[in-house]
């Protein structure tokens, strides 16, 4: 099922011919003969057909219509119109709208259990899909929607603490992406376009919350203490370099290696470190 255009004319020449039908069965009715209560009849039977193919198109709106059964085509343009009489004429919605998932409870790629929610902001383009091809478009938008959002979820970590990848907390446009390419392949079939699809909600289950966030006070302190150990080193090495090249000193190895140790606890340290004045020879 594909949508077409199908052809309607102008609303008010359908009501122009309503019209007259209806001042000729009252001309047939005044006669007061036989012959005149038969063209009253008749003429308002006519009329009351002309009355089932008027419709109107609302903006951003479309109709569908099927005549006994049959879909001859969709009417996008607002307006007034008039086309086959006893056509049915359903109606769909092209604006755009978006949907805002309830939050679902899935396990991660690693089976870490987590909440996640997201916003899908869409609009029908085939009015005939939308009207024909699913039972009711939106339900059908909303269950699938959470279905590739389970999809989407089971595929990448939560965070990645190892090593790098894709995941759910630091990569949000990659996810976003990928969620809409995923929900556009699912719901082609209602002729459906998914304009945007974002993550609202992200975060650990209750039940492991608390220990999901040690590990992640732990990665940033080793994070911390890695780069402090790094800046401490070339500070040392600058330190024992200026020294040697200045002829401030002359340390031997063992010396060196005191002075490094005392210089990596000072720098390295938490607290401050207590200071001891040596008041005699370093050797």
């Amino acid at each position: 099922m594909q949508e077409k255009k199908t052809m309607a004319w102008n609303g008010f020449l359908g009501l122009l011919i309503m019209v007259l039908l209806f001042v000729v069965s009252g001309i047939g009715l005044i006669s007061a003969t036989p012959g005149g209560f038969i063209v009253c009849v008749l003429a308002a039977i006519a009329a009351l057909v002309v009355w089932t193919g008027l419709f109107i198109v609302q903006p951003n709106q479309a109709r569908a219509m099927v005549f006994f059964g049959n879909y001859k085509g969709s009417v996008r343009e607002p307006g007034f119109f008039w086309t086959i009489p006893f056509t049915s004429k359903p109606n769909v919605s092209l604006k755009v709208r978006n949907f805002n998932s309830k939050q679902l409870k899935v396990n991660d790629v690693v089976g870490n259990p987590i909440e996640i929610a997201a916003v899908i902001v869409f609009k029908v383009t085939d009015s005939a899909k939308a009207l024909f091809e699913v039972d009711n478009y939106m339900e059908f938008v909303e269950i699938q929607s959470e279905t590739a959002l389970r999809h989407i979820a089971s595929l990448h970590p939560y965070d990645n603490y190892d090593s790098g990848g894709t995941t759910l907390r630091g990569n949000t446009d990659e996810i976003a992406v990928e969620l809409q390419n995923d929900l556009q392949a699912r719901l082609a079939v209602a002729g459906v376009e998914v304009m945007e699809a974002r993550l609202t909600h992200l975060a650990y289950s209750p039940e492991i919350a608390g220990a999901m966030l040690q590990r992640q006070q732990a990665a940033a302190i080793v994070a911390a203490r890695e780069k402090i150990v790094e800046g401490a080193v070339g500070m040392v090495q600058m330190a024992i370099d200026k020294l040697k090249a200045d002829g401030v000193i002359d340390l031997d190895e063992e010396r060196k290696a005191a002075m490094i140790n005392n210089l990596m606890v000072a720098i390295v340290s938490e607290k401050p470190s207590q200071p001891i004045v040596n008041a005699g020879s370093i050797y």
